[in-house]
């Protein structure tokens, strides 16, 4: 059975959409007409899902995060994973993404795993999740790892909301100071131009220079536009066809003075938590390794962990191999020689992930903070411009006309 989209009318003529099960399209044509409702568009829920993709209401975190709440928890009453994406397909909250929640029903019903369902309906799904449902599937704990996951994004969404709260001030600044200056500049300097020509007088070089800048803002502005988002098109494209460049971008990432410091704490605090889920279900350094850099979302990471785990396979203790691999923090490998001594590796690793998520949401805020005082600054420096070039020529009308 597959799930199909449909948009049509009923009996009535009013509007009618929703999902149905049916053999093909056909079939759910037969199915519709049987229920008075005539479908004008017909589509499988995993071709409406892809077209979804990038909307608002596809698959955001928070809805993700209560996708996977809402599924440990079914799981982990007993019941099986068809069953309870079905029980979820009828949960209110997630009405925005039910098609696209239909579609990776269809697939786990096809076979697929849920991993490999989600990744495929959705681009949100990030590899961090991709890898932590491996995990569930592969030790036979998804419950826990669902519960893990969603931990993990309700931390990230707390952050993320704590971040745009504080820049939510300075960019308000900004967009006012940007409006306010641009009506000065394109608007009210030509006016004193045009009345210091006529007065046979010579503007001061702060107002030439911001009635050049004024010429040039709109225009400037969008040829940046243009260019960025011409750029982040290609950038992207890049990333997914051509695997060693992205890895020396993201090398590059991490030479960043304060995000290169952020990031090497997030990609350690993911490799951490995926590597210490692991352990405790049993898998081996040889497995767990290579898949718990796939799951920091780090190139230059997942590369370094996949030719390390070579030489693990010669003897080399996890040690080693953690200090071999250069993105993840310098402190790790001590954490994990302290573990392995002790014979409490995953205890051990939990902690080392509290301290990383520590580091990442002080480097975090640190940034933020210095971000907001760098764009308030900047905001009171053009004011501070735009202001001067409109008194200067004032105080200087005023000095000519003076006996």
């Amino acid at each position: 059975m597959t799930t199909f989209e449909y948009r049509g009318y009923d009996i009535s003529g009013h509007p009618r959409n929703g999902l149905i099960e049916a053999m093909d399209p056909k079939d759910a044509r037969k199915r519709l007409t049987a229920q008075g409702i005539l479908a004008e568009t017909l589509q499988a829920a995993e071709g409406a899902a892809a077209r979804r993709i990038g909307r608002s209401a596809a698959f955001r975190a928070d809805t993700r995060t209560l996708f996977y709440r809402e599924l440990a928890a079914l799981l982990g009453s007993g019941i099986a994973l068809v069953p309870a994406l079905e029980v979820i397909l009828q949960a209110p909250e997630l009405d925005q993404s039910r098609t696209l929640l239909a579609a990776v029903r269809d697939n786990v019903r096809e076979g697929r795993p849920l991993s490999a369902a989600l990744a495929a309906v959705s681009k949100r799904v990030t590899a961090f999740e991709q890898a932590v449902l491996e995990v569930g599937e592969r030790t036979g704990g998804m419950n826990e790892a669902l519960d893990r996951l969603a931990a993990f994004l309700e931390e990230q969404e707390h952050l993320r909301e704590k971040l745009a709260t504080a820049l939510l001030y300075p960019c308000v600044v900004v967009s006012l100071a940007i409006v306010i200056g641009g009506l000065v500049l394109v608007f009210m300097l030509p006016l004193v131009q045009r009345l210091f020509l006529e007065s046979d007088l010579r503007l001061p070089l702060l107002t030439r220079f911001m009635l050049a800048g004024g010429r040039i803002f709109g225009l400037l502005l969008l040829v940046l536009a243009a260019a960025g988002a011409a750029g982040l098109v290609w950038i992207q494209s890049r990333l997914r066809r051509d695997e060693a460049w992205r890895i020396r971008l993201d090398r590059r990432l991490y030479a960043i003075p304060l995000a290169g410091g952020g990031w090497c704490n997030l990609a350690s605090l993911r490799f951490v938590r995926v590597l210490g889920l692991l352990l405790e279900r049993g898998v081996g350094l040889i497995e767990s390794v290579p898949l718990a850099g796939r799951a920091s979302g780090s190139a230059w990471l997942a590369d370094c962990a996949r030719r390390e785990t070579a030489a693990m396979g010669q003897g080399k203790p996890l040690a080693e191999v953690i200090r071999g691999i250069r993105p993840l923090h310098p402190s790790l490998a001590a954490w994990v020689q302290a573990g392995e001594a002790g014979g409490n590796l995953p205890g051990l690793l939990d902690h080392a992930a509290q301290r990383f998520q520590q580091g990442w949401d002080r480097l975090a805020t640190r940034g933020m903070m210095l971000l907001e005082i760098g764009i308030t600054l900047a905001v009171g420096l053009f004011v501070t411009l735009v202001a001067l070039a409109v008194l200067l020529p004032v105080l200087q009308m005023n000095k000519a006309v003076m006996p």
